[in-house]
């Protein structure tokens, strides 16, 4: 990752871009924790100042987040979504949910019209790692598995806005997971969304967004904590 050495001007521009490929290629996936300030120094060739503007400047942007005594941490992994995070970080949760409601049963009817061999291998895959998340007991592996899956139905759809805009959400759509689901995994509040996989597979776009539709439909309309993902 070490980087050629441009004229000085040009030089934190090429940091921030090095960083950002590091967030946007999934190196450093949304929650990790990145190298610190003296680790960049030495990968990155460059003056300990060009890496703290760098990372500074990602963090205007809200792809980092700068936690003083603890390091920095990756939160989104576009602009956009540092943007979408920081604007609706604090919104009404049945709003978000149901934002959530219309986005994923969109996905899920257009993926099972439109989803290809390699889609559902890999819906299979996400549906699996989702379940062994849920066994683990570890609620944000949980959490981060379920998103993974939604993500894979709404890209399944094969519509690039509709799945750009998810992908942007999904911090905001993580937090309220979080918020949720709590600290613990409770047996009793399991979703099993084997359904709506079937029904991707089987190429039925009604039973695909009625799956995809009880997911959320007592977190959009109920009062009170929402249902589980």
């Amino acid at each position: 990752m070490t980087l050629s050495s441009p004229q000085r001007s040009a030089l934190s521009d090429q940091v921030i871009s090095a960083l950002r490929a590091q967030i946007t290629s999934g190196e450093w996936p949304v929650g990790a924790r990145i190298p610190t300030e003296a680790e960049l120094v030495e990968q990155l060739g460059v003056a300990r100042n060009t890496v703290r503007e760098a990372v500074r400047a990602l963090a205007h942007n809200g792809l980092l987040d700068i936690r003083q005594g603890s390091g920095t941490y990756v939160v989104a992994t576009s602009e956009l979504a540092g943007v979408m995070h920081r604007r609706f970080a604090d919104s009404d949760p049945h709003h978000v949910a149901e934002m959530r409601a219309a986005l994923e049963t969109t996905g899920a009817r257009l993926a099972a019209l439109r989803r290809t061999e390699q889609d559902l291998g890999q819906l299979d895959v996400l549906l699996e790692r989702r379940e062994a998340a849920w066994a683990s007991g570890d609620a944000e592996r949980f959490v981060e598995a379920d998103a993974g899956l939604h993500l894979g139905v709404v890209s399944a759809s094969h519509n690039d806005v509709l799945t750009a805009v998810y992908a942007d959400l999904g911090e905001v759509m993580r937090d309220f997971l979080r918020l949720n689901v709590g600290d613990e995994l409770n047996p009793e509040e399991h979703m099993d969304h084997a359904r709506l996989v079937a029904a991707i597979h089987a190429g039925d776009p009604e039973a695909a967004e009625r799956e995809a539709a009880s997911h959320t439909q007592e977190w959009s309309c109920g009062a009170g904590a929402p249902a589980k993902s």
